[in-house]
């Protein structure tokens, strides 16, 4: 214990919600966990903390979602405690009280989008963009790193920050050609405004601790100490691990409490992970020690076997070609901003959004204006096939002041009724949110 820091835990299993009974997002996805925290003594050591999640308002959701046709309908009391589960964390880390925080919390959120017509891949809210936009608000406009961890691509995460400038979002998972949702390639860097502060990392199936690490050590942190942000948070998914029932990769415990122990997030907040018994108790407990800065070297599962688990040549041979182009384009798209286009102008992106957990289809046209000072003005025409076509006016945070007139001049010459059923107005800076 000769680097321990202090950290805080929330706890937040939601017992009372599930997606059905057999889901793999159900209520005893942390009870092995909570469990095993007791059973370790891990509260037992003075430099761990235990704190009651706090309650996400509606106000924290508006600040960064449009929910069709309100929060209300979208977010359930469960997805209010797990958002400010998180945002007690938050609020623990940058207070002083300790030096970093988990947060054990469920329903997860990194598949919810900016726009939310229902729930799509098991999340109807994103957790740590709420917490994140909370942040902001209470502490100021901070430099902030996301680093989602989970197998699949945090493509909510993704969009919500696609135009943010002073939000650096990495994501780590396993290839979108063999995995849900299908996204998260190389290409995908940031709007125009922001272009390379989304970095993609898409590893193949088969990836062990071998591949992560060397991920880590070579991309991620280098990245990461160019950005200097002033928060690094880690949206922990744990379904990397060999013994998730929904992936197909090979990492361990160990592996997780090493990254995190490298890593050195502020934040933690706990994303997917699947494997109820046989993975998350031993992960959790691993990360726990790791951000404690205690000794984790017994951390193992049972049916831990190295030779099993050792990653292929191959599989070793391609992540080694990747990361060193992945780099090169960080490097380049950082410098240029893409600033091929004239300011004033505005940029399209048409996309097709499949909600698959509650089969909703979704076409959207999203529409930025290029600008020097901010992310730039948005706005989005969404039709799902629920029948709502929405329309939504959206000032960045950090928002200039052309931008902000103009979003505002918009929202008042776009009516509700004609062809839009709802027509939203948020603005983020000014904690404005209108809908009509």
């Amino acid at each position: 214990m000769s680097d321990t820091r202090r950290t805080g835990l929330v706890f937040f299993p939601a017992f009372d919600w599930a997606i059905s009974p057999t889901h793999p997002e159900r209520e005893e996805r942390l009870l092995y966990t909570q469990d095993q925290v007791f059973e370790e003594g891990l509260l037992d050591f003075e430099n761990i903390t235990e704190y009651k999640p706090g309650l996400a308002t509606l106000d924290d959701v508006n600040r960064v979602h449009i929910c069709v046709p309100e929060a209300a309908r979208v977010a359930t009391e469960s997805h209010l405690i797990s958002a400010g589960g998180a945002i007690t964390a938050a609020d623990k880390v940058l207070s002083g009280e300790v030096d970093n925080a988990f947060a054990l919390v469920r329903p997860p959120g990194h598949h919810a989008m900016r726009v939310v017509h229902g729930a799509r891949g098991f999340c109807n809210i994103n957790i740590e963009a709420i917490m994140v936009e909370y942040i902001r608000k209470k502490f100021g406009r901070l430099k902030i790193a996301i680093v989602d961890t989970d197998c699949h691509h945090g493509d909510g995460t993704q969009d919500i920050f696609w135009h943010d400038p002073d939000t650096l979002f990495i994501s780590v998972h396993q290839d979108g050609r063999t995995l849900y949702p299908g996204t998260g390639f190389p290409k995908e860097t940031g709007g125009p405004n922001a272009r390379g502060t989304t970095v993609n990392i898409p590893l193949p199936p088969g990836t062990s601790e071998e591949g992560f690490l060397f991920t880590l050590d070579n991309l991620i942190l280098p990245i990461l100490d160019e950005f200097k942000p002033d928060i690094i948070i880690n949206s922990a998914g744990q379904d990397n691990h060999y013994s998730d029932p929904i992936t197909n990769m090979n990492f361990t415990a160990r592996g997780y409490a090493i990254l995190n122990d490298r890593l050195r997030p502020h934040i933690a907040v706990l994303e997917g992970g699947y494997s109820v018994e046989t993975a998350l108790p031993y992960i959790n407990v691993g990360i726990i020690l790791a951000m404690a800065g205690i000794d984790y070297g017994y951390v193992k599962e049972p049916d831990y076997d190295p030779q099993k688990l050792k990653q292929d040549n191959d599989v070793t041979a391609y992540i080694e070609r990747l990361i060193p182009g992945l780099h090169d384009q960080w490097k380049q798209q950082e410098s240029l901003k893409a600033r091929t286009l004239t300011v004033g102008s505005q940029e399209k992106r048409e996309r097709s959004i499949y909600y698959d957990t509650d089969n909703i289809h979704e076409e959207q046209i999203e529409t930025v204006r290029i600008c020097e000072d901010c992310g730039g003005l948005l706005t989005i025409d969404s039709m799902a096939s629920t029948g709502n076509r929405i329309f939504a006016v959206i000032v960045p945070g950090g928002g200039c002041p052309l931008c902000r007139k103009e979003g505002e001049g918009m929202f008042e010459a776009t009516k509700s009724g004609s062809i839009y059923r709802y027509v939203y107005f948020q603005d983020t800076d000014r904690d404005t949110f209108i809908t009509r």
